[in-house]
């Protein structure tokens, strides 16, 4: 066991008895599981059960209701489908992958994880069920969305779906007010406080300590100019960039976003936002749909969002990617179902049914841009997805976002200046991944 995996293992609070657990169980999948063939295409008269954790999101719903197509194809593979919500997901993963009958045998991972999972010995290596998988088009997914499941020069996974950012606004309210969109993040932020009025704000913000604020401030931070990573992978939060980055952040924050905010995440903005009391954020692409939904939050408002890149046209990338634990009863089964649910034509029913971009063929694909969103959303997906930049890269990726979100947070609420809380920002990260 390498000095790493302890370490990880150790964070998990999992260490006792590690070395026995993994040693044992690694690849067997319990007694009488069958052994992976590493083969990209599985024989349809296949029989298998797939048991998949996933987020409670709504792409996992998406995925659910094509399983009766799947099974057009693949009758004897039945599909488990269990969901949790995102903070309970990671432990329920390292308790599967560590035991002698594993209750997984095909999970989503999300990207800070990947490099942890991997050199754990967790994952299954899928270049070679990759490129023997007749017609599957691997080189068609965005490449960001790729590099995050490549771990020294070998894939552990294939994109599920993406989590990048990009300006989610009003279009009447900025056609009211004259307004072009920010093309720097000094525009965004005059933008953000000339759309402020006395019963709405200009910008819904998600500034809640830790991961949230580190995602949003990110997109911020690239808008300037700055990096996370330099080319050598070295952290680079404290930098001239990033200090313009984080003193523009606050500047909007206190002056164009809702009062007593401080804590808010995801959901308080895209509430505050859809029931017009604010006139933009920074959030996932593919909360477009959702805003212009005449069904859903926004009522009469719907129809009036629209979705660009950042300033600057570089923004944060999430995602998702699909993976087969070591420890998998059914490989065969799982890349079966994984194989079937990311090729390019059911990707395609996925996307219409709103699900987030993968594949760059499946938006310019007639059936999407004709029965999907519209042809501009899936422009600024392009867009956004042709350069975006995941928020940490190597070990330690949770516990180094936490950390930098920790102190972006001490700054915002004035207890940090903003030169001191980079530093630290820089010293965690020093400390965490070196």
């Amino acid at each position: 066991m390498s000095t790493r995996r302890r370490g990880l293992l150790a964070s998990m609070g999992l260490a006792t008895a590690l070395a026995l657990t993994i040693s044992g169980c690694a690849g067997s999948g319990g007694t009488d599981a069958p052994a992976s063939s590493g083969l990209g295409d599985i024989p349809t008269d296949t029989e298998g059960t797939v048991r998949i954790l996933m987020e409670s999101v709504p792409d996992t719903d998406i995925v659910i209701d094509l399983v009766a197509s799947f099974n057009e194809t693949y009758p004897g593979i039945e599909v488990e489908i269990e969901t949790l919500a995102f903070d309970q997901m990671r432990d329920k993963l390292i308790a599967s992958f560590q035991s002698s009958e594993p209750a997984y045998d095909l999970i989503v991972v999300d990207n800070p994880w990947m490099d942890d999972f991997v050199d754990a010995g967790f994952l299954e290596p899928l270049d070679a069920r990759i490129d023997s998988t007749t017609d599957y088009q691997a080189e068609d997914f965005f490449q960001p969305l790729v590099d995050i499941t490549e771990v020294d020069g070998v894939r552990y996974g294939v994109p599920f779906y993406n989590y990048a950012l990009g300006y989610l606004y009003r279009t009447d309210l900025y056609e009211e007010a004259g307004l072009e969109l920010p093309s720097t993040l000094d525009e965004l932020v005059a933008n953000v406080q000339q759309l402020t009025t006395s019963d709405r704000t200009g910008i819904a913000m998600q500034p809640q300590r830790g991961y949230k604020i580190f995602e949003e401030w990110a997109n911020w931070l690239f808008a300037a100019g700055g990096s996370i990573y330099d080319e050598e992978g070295n952290p680079t939060l404290d930098t001239p960039e990033a200090a313009a980055a984080l003193d523009a952040y606050i500047e909007a924050f206190t002056t164009a976003a809702p009062a007593n905010s401080s804590n808010w995440a995801f959901d308080e903005a895209f509430r505050s936002v859809s029931s017009g009391q604010s006139a933009s954020m920074i959030s996932y692409n593919w909360n477009l749909p959702g805003l212009n939904n005449p069904e859903g939050a926004s009522g009469d408002l719907a129809g009036s969002f629209a979705l660009a890149p950042m300033p600057g046209g570089k923004q944060v990338l999430g995602s998702w990617s699909w993976a087969i634990p070591a420890n998998s009863a059914a490989s065969d089964a799982a890349w079966a179902f994984v194989a079937w649910i990311t090729s390019p034509a059911v990707d395609v029913e996925r996307v219409v049914a709103g699900g987030a971009a993968i594949r760059e063929s499946t938006l310019s694909n007639p059936t999407v841009l004709e029965s999907g969103y519209g042809e501009d959303y899936y422009a600024a997906i392009i867009a956004i997805l042709s350069d975006a930049a995941p928020l940490s890269q190597g070990l330690g990726g949770e516990e180094m976002i936490q950390a930098v979100g920790t102190e972006l947070s001490e700054a915002v609420a004035g207890t940090k200046t903003v030169e001191q809380a980079l530093a630290d920002a820089q010293a965690a990260v020093e400390r965490i991944q070196r």
